[in-house]
């Protein structure tokens, strides 16, 4: 049994700089060329490999949430549901890429490609990337395979 305390003690000090979206990443929905995978207590962690970009991923994670809490009914300072946060970095994310015209959902290039073509991530479209946000929803899980008597 894992001490949790410890747990995120040694986490944090072994990670410095953690993903920001992280929960897109480990769900296979998006990529990063800047993240680096670790395990640790048999768990995945992801860093990110530059503080510049980490500080970009957390401006356009702040970015997501601002624009989206009133269309997601969400409550100031109120703390994030692992589903939300889902709804939030996934679909900002397919937004995002949708928006650039971009053919994956790399994090990093697509910040770096929305800060080229529009200047500041301010500037995005933001009503159809908050639509995307909206729209998302998981994965269906597939029903398990019917047992034969």
């Amino acid at each position: 049994m894992v001490d949790e305390a410890e747990y995120r003690r040694t986490r944090d000090q072994a990670n410095p700089l953690p993903c920001v979206f992280h929960a897109a990443l480990l769900a296979r929905h998006a990529e990063c060329e800047l993240v680096q995978r670790r395990s640790l207590a048999e768990r995945e962690t992801l860093a990110c490999r530059s503080a510049p970009a980490h500080l970009n991923c957390e401006t356009l994670e702040r970015l997501f949430l601002e624009r989206a809490t009133f269309p997601l009914k969400l409550h100031p300072g109120a703390p994030l549901t692992h589903a939300t946060v889902m709804r939030l970095h996934c679909g900002g994310l397919q937004g995002l890429q949708e928006t650039l015209g971009a053919d994956k959902a790399d994090v990093h290039r697509l910040i770096s490609q929305a800060q080229q073509a529009h200047d500041s991530l301010t500037e995005l479209p933001w009503p159809d990337i908050v639509a995307r946000i909206v729209a998302w929803q998981p994965r269906r899980r597939s029903p398990p395979p019917e047992s034969s008597p």
